[in-house]
């Protein structure tokens, strides 16, 4: 196995600076919108912008890949992908962030699925599963060193974006370079989302909740963020304590929905983000001038703003497991020679939701201020809590020998490529 990681390792290198890029630019755009003074409505455009083009290469990369080769297609994509994130540290409009955002999500997904799809070719039956963990590894840690940049670099000016550029531009050195024989064009997955929701209409439809959720809370918490008073070094903590929450939530709970009807620990997960949905929107002041709720509101404001990082760790540790679990529980009565176009299509219910969902977030705040946002995401978790309730009288658990084993994605989504990497 160590052979195989050092035979990789340079793809692996690739991918650490590629996502500590995507990971930086993820923070800082809203950061910087807010600071331009773009409404929270456009704030929501520019993230649901980079999930369009996101879908959209998902659909399109392939036959990109398969007329050029990976590694054209690499270059092609980096090069863009820096283009137009320098861009938009040039002319900060906009009309010209939601374009070149849709533009950066197409570019970033495109270079995602050519590292993934190298990664599957170099995986063999015995050693798949290490290859997937230590990609996700790797993915948690560069998203996170890439979010924690930004206090070190000014939001003002093009600093931050200049940065950003050399980081997907050096991604493309250890990719080149690869002594790693380039794998076969990619194969076209069939997708067919209308027999997902027949195959499992809580595992589909969780995945398209997630979307909304998630998509609405990584566009816009650093708005919500923001408002709480917390400094460019505390939103950073903020934003990454989500994603910590998340990964320490994986082993756990995937365990334990191995053990058991995985719909009870998807329930008790969306049951506390529905509850912990609700402090943060009161902490963001949705309930202030309430008499009912104003011992309670005056309470969670005697906190520090700082206490908000704990929480939104607990938070991150309830909702980052609801896709792996929904996407497990899918697989759990699909057929397994159909591992591959299930999970792509349920990659794609995900980037529906993620698309509407900031989108939705965003008028929320837009009408109630920052705390709607998660009063938002909690109403979405509750809305599925008693869907998969509903679910349970009508249909039975998969029977134990039958149920497939969770593996862990720390809220990360990839891209179709990644579904065959799965050792599943």
């Amino acid at each position: 196995m160590p052979s195989t990681l050092l035979s990789i390792s340079s793809l692996l290198f690739g991918a650490f600076i590629l996502l500590m890029g995507n990971g930086l630019v993820g923070i800082l755009l809203p950061v910087r919108a807010a600071a331009e003074g773009f409404s929270t409505n456009v704030i929501g455009a520019v993230a649901s912008a980079y999930s369009v083009g996101f879908v959209l290469s998902c659909f399109l990369t392939a036959h990109v890949v398969s007329r050029v080769g990976h590694i054209r297609t690499f270059a092609v994509l980096a090069a863009i992908g820096a283009s137009s994130v320098l861009t938009m540290g040039l002319f900060t409009t906009p009309l010209t962030w939601i374009g070149l955002r849709a533009i950066t999500g197409f570019c970033f997904a495109g270079l995602f699925m050519v590292i993934e799809s190298w990664l599957n070719e170099r995986a063999s039956n015995q050693n798949r599963g290490q290859i997937f963990a230590t990609y996700m590894v790797i993915n948690m840690s560069a998203v996170t060193a890439g979010t924690m940049l930004l206090p070190a670099v000014t939001s003002v000016g093009i600093t931050a974006f200049a940065l950003i550029c050399i980081l997907i531009s050096l991604s493309l050195v250890p990719v080149s370079l690869t002594k790693s024989d380039a794998p076969t064009p990619m194969g076209k997955v069939r997708i067919r989302l209308i027999r997902l929701f027949r195959i499992s209409p809580v595992g589909a439809t969780g995945c398209l909740i997630v979307g909304l959720a998630n998509g609405a809370y990584g566009g816009l918490g650093v708005i919500y963020a923001h408002s709480l008073g917390l400094s460019e070094t505390e939103v950073a903590l903020f934003m990454s304590a989500a994603v910590i929450g998340g990964a320490f939530a994986q082993i756990p709970l995937g365990r334990l929905s191995d053990r058991m009807d995985r719909r009870l620990v998807i329930l008790a997960a969306v049951f506390f983000s529905a509850g912990l949905g609700m402090i943060l929107a009161t902490w963001g002041g949705l309930l202030t001038g309430m008499q009912s709720f104003e011992a309670l509101t005056v309470w969670i404001k005697s906190l520090p703003p700082s206490a908000s990082i704990i929480l939104i760790g607990f938070y991150g540790f309830a909702i980052f497991p609801v896709y792996s679990l929904c996407v497990a529980h899918t697989n759990d009565f699909a057929e397994r020679t159909s591992f591959v176009e299930t999970s792509g299509g349920l990659l794609m219910v995900y980037g529906i939701g993620a698309i509407f969902g900031p989108f939705l977030g965003a008028l929320s705040m837009g009408h109630a201020g920052p705390g709607a946002l998660f009063a938002y995401t909690a109403a979405i978790h509750a809305v599925f809590f008693f869907f998969v309730l509903y679910r349970m009288t009508r249909r039975a658990a998969a029977a134990q020998p039958k149920q497939g084993v969770y593996l862990e994605t720390a809220g990360q989504v990839r891209t179709p490529a990644a579904a065959s990497l799965d050792p599943r």
